[in-house]
C-alpha cells in the first residue's frame, strides 16, 4: 500500500525549543521503548486528565492531576513519531493510522472528562470537541490533496494549547475571584451561568470556527483552480 508522505508544517511559538527537546529525549530512550508504548502513554495521559477534572468537583487541587496528565499526554503524543524518525524506523501507513485515530480517542476522553466536571458545561465541551475534530479532518484531507500536514494555526499548536490549559488550571486553583467568577448571560431567551472555563471554551469555539471557515474558503478556491468545472460535451456520450 502506498502512502504519500506529507510535508509537516509546524510554525508554533514553542516549536523550535520543543523539537530540540524531543530529539534529545528520543536519543536517550532505551531500545526497549517503542513508539507504540509512547502512544499508549499519551492515552494514559488523556485518562489522567479526565480523572483530574472529574475529581475537581471534590477538591479544586485535583486540577494539578489534570495538569500532570497534560504533561504525560504531551510526552507520549509528541515523542512517538519523533522516536520513529530518530531511529529511522518510520511506518508511514500504520503510524498515520494509529497516531491520528488515538489522537481522536484521546481528545474525546479529555473533553468529555472536563465536560462532566463542574468547571465546564458539557455542551460547550462537546462543541469544542466537534470543532477540534472538524479541523483534524480538514488537516487529514489536506495531507492527501496538498501533501501538507499543517500542525499550527495562528502560531498555536497542540503543545501551546496544553500549556495554555495548564496556566488556566493554575490560575483557577490559586486566584479565588477567578475560580468563583460567574456571569449570567441570556442566550436565545434563556439565562445561563458561565464560569471562566465556559468563557474560555466559547472563545475557543469562535476561534476554531473562524480558522476552519477561512481555511475552507481559501482552499476551496485553490482546488477550484486546480480542478475547474468541465463543460458538457455531447460528443462524449
Amino acid at each position: 500500500m502506498e502512502h504519500k508522505q506529507s510535508k509537516r508544517i509546524q510554525t508554533s511559538v514553542l516549536n523550535g525549543i520543543e523539537k530540540k527537546a524531543l530529539v534529545a529525549i528520543a536519543n536517550r530512550l532505551p531500545l526497549w521503548v517503542t513508539s507504540d508504548m509512547l502512544t499508549l502513554i499519551g492515552t494514559i495521559g488523556a485518562v489522567i486528565i479526565a480523572v483530574g477534572y472529574l475529581l475537581s468537583s471534590y477538591d479544586i487541587n485535583f486540577l494539578w492531576l489534570a495538569s500532570f496528565g497534560l504533561l504525560v499526554n504531551w510526552y507520549g503524543d509528541s515523542l512517538d513519531g519523533t522516536l520513529a524518525r530518530v531511529r529511522n524506523i518510520q511506518r508511514p501507513v500504520y503510524g498515520f493510522f494509529i497516531d491520528h485515530m488515538m489522537d481522536c480517542f484521546n481528545e474525546t476522553i479529555m473533553f468529555v472528562g472536563i465536560g462532566l466536571s463542574p468547571l465546564l458545561d458539557l455542551r460547550l465541551s462537546l462543541l469544542v470537541l466537534v470543532f477540534y475534530l472538524l479541523l483534524s479532518v480538514y488537516v487529514y484531507i489536506s495531507s492527501q490533496l496538498k501533501c501538507e500536514f499543517k500542525l499550527t494555526y495562528a502560531k498555536m499548536g497542540p503543545t501551546e494549547f496544553r500549556a495554555l490549559v495548564i496556566i488556566v488550571n493554575t490560575l483557577v486553583m490559586y486566584v479565588t475571584p477567578l475560580r468563583e467568577f460567574s456571569a449570567e448571560l441570556s442566550v436565545f431567551g434563556a439565562v445561563h451561568e458561565f464560569t471562566i472555563f465556559d468563557i474560555v471554551a466559547v472563545l475557543l469555539i469562535v476561534l476554531l470556527a473562524i480558522l476552519l471557515l477561512v481555511s475552507f474558503i481559501h482552499d476551496a478556491r485553490e482546488y477550484a483552480k486546480i480542478d475547474p468545472p468541465k463543460k458538457n460535451d455531447p460528443s462524449d456520450k
